[in-house]
C-alpha cells in the first residue's frame, strides 16, 4: 500500500508491516522516515539488523539468504536493502519479486531507493513492492514550500517566527534541506520556546546555501527574478563552471522552444511534455512558463545564448566584449520575465 510521509507515525503506532519501501531524493526526510521504522522495530523486539547494499557485482542470492537465515540467538531481524542507483537490473528485479513473494514473518525488511523515474516506477518489481508492503514515495520539498516546511519544524520545537524570518532562512539554505534542519535545531539551542524576532533569526542563521546548476532553471521557469539573480551570484561565487551553467540554461530554452513550436501546430501540451520526458516539479513549472512566453521570445533567447557562448569562449569581437556571467544573467531574466 502507498502511504504519505505525514501518516507514517500514525501507522507505526498501530502496526508494523513486514516490508517498507522508501523512495526519495530528499535525503533528510528519507533518513528520518527510515529511523522511525528502525526505532519501532527495535521496540517490538527486532534486535538484530542486517544491512545489504545492492551496488555493482552485488549477489542477489545474499538477499534471499538473509530472509531465510535464522538469528544465532533466535532474535527477530530487521533486514535493510539499499539500492543507491534505483535500478536493480533484470536479475535484481526478479530477485525482489521472489523475495516479497515469500516474506519471512520473523523479519521486517526496509528497502531504500532514490526517486524512481516514471519508466522504472512502472516495472513489475516496483509493482510487487507496492503490493507486498508499505510504500513511501517522499517528494522533494520545493522552494515555494520551504518556508512552510521550516515553520512546521519550528512549531514542532514550540517556536515561531514571522514570514520575513521564514523567507530569510529559506534564502540562506537554498537547495540544502539538511542545512535547514541544522539551522532550525540551532534556534532551539540558542533561544527559549515562543516567538523569535527577525533579529534573533538573522544573528543565528548562517549563509549555508549550496547552489545547484539545475535549480537555476526552476527559478527561470517560475519567473522568480530575485531568486535567479541570487542563484547566478551564488554559482559564480562558488566557482561553478560557466560553460556548464550556460549549457543547462540553453538546454531549458531549447526544450521550451520545441514544446512551444509543437503547440503552435496544434499538438496537446500533455503529449509534448511526455514526448520530451518532463514530469514532476519541472512539469508543474513548465506549463505556466509556456503560457507566459512567446515563441518569438524563446527564439531570441536561443540566439542570445549562442552569443553568450561566444563570449565564454572568447570568440566575440572586442566591441562586443563584456562579462559573460552578467550576459548569462540577462539571458535568464529574459526568460523569467517573458
Amino acid at each position: 500500500m502507498q502511504l504519505r510521509l505525514d501518516a507514517l507515525d500514525a501507522h507505526l503506532a498501530k502496526t508494523l508491516a513486514p516490508l517498507y519501501v522508501i523512495t526519495s531524493d530528499e535525503h533528510l526526510l528519507a533518513l528520518e522516515a527510515a529511523d522511525r521504522i528502525r526505532k519501532t522495530a527495535r521496540a517490538q523486539g527486532y534486535s538484530e539488523r542486517e544491512v545489504l547494499v545492492a551496488e555493482r557485482y552485488f549477489k542477489w542470492g545474499e538477499l534471499l539468504a538473509a530472509n531465510q537465515s535464522q538469528s544465532l540467538f533466535g532474535d527477530r531481524k530487521l533486514i535493510e536493502l539499499r539500492i543507491p542507483s534505483g535500478k536493480p537490473g533484470k536479475d535484481g528485479g526478479q530477485a525482489l519479486q521472489e523475495y516479497v513473494g515469500a516474506l519471512n514473518p520473523d523479519n521486517v525488511t526496509l528497502i531504500t531507493l532514490p526517486k524512481l523515474d516514471w519508466q522504472t516506477a512502472k516495472t513489475a518489481w516496483v509493482g510487487a513492492l507496492q503490493q507486498a508492503g508499505v510504500y513511501l514515495d517522499i517528494p522533494l520539498v520545493e522552494r515555494a514550500q520551504l518556508p512552510q516546511w521550516i515553520g512546521n519544524r519550528l512549531a514542532a520545537q514550540r517556536q515561531s517566527v514571522e514570514r520575513q524570518s521564514l523567507d530569510f532562512i529559506a534564502d540562506r539554505v537554498e537547495g540544502n534541506l539538511l542545512a535547514a534542519h541544522q539551522e532550525i535545531q540551532k534556534l532551539a539551542l540558542l533561544y527559549l520556546e515562543g516567538k523569535l524576532s527577525f533579529e534573533q533569526v538573522q544573528d543565528a542563521v548562517l549563509n549555508v546555501a549550496r547552489y545547484d546548476v539545475f535549480k537555476l532553471n526552476e527559478a527561470m521557469l517560475a519567473g522568480d527574478a530575485a531568486r535567479l539573480v541570487r542563484m547566478v551570484d551564488g554559482l559564480k561565487g562558488e566557482g561553478e563552471a560557466l560553460p556548464l551553467v550556460l549549457w543547462a540554461v540553453a538546454e531549458e530554452i531549447r526544450t521550451l522552444l520545441k514544446i512551444k513550436s509543437g503547440m503552435a501546430v496544434g499538438k496537446p501540451v500533455a503529449m509534448l511534455l511526455k514526448e520530451y520526458r518532463i514530469w514532476g516539479p519541472r512539469e508543474r513549472l513548465m506549463e505556466p512558463a509556456l503560457r507566459r512566453l512567446k515563441l518569438s521570445t524563446l527564439e531570441a533567447a536561443l540566439q542570445e545564448a549562442a552569443q553568450v557562448d561566444k563570449m565564454v569562449k572568447g570568440l566575440r569581437a572586442k566591441a562586443f566584449a563584456g562579462d559573460a556571467w552578467d550576459a548569462l544573467l540577462q539571458l535568464g531574466l529574459r526568460v523569467a520575465r517573458g
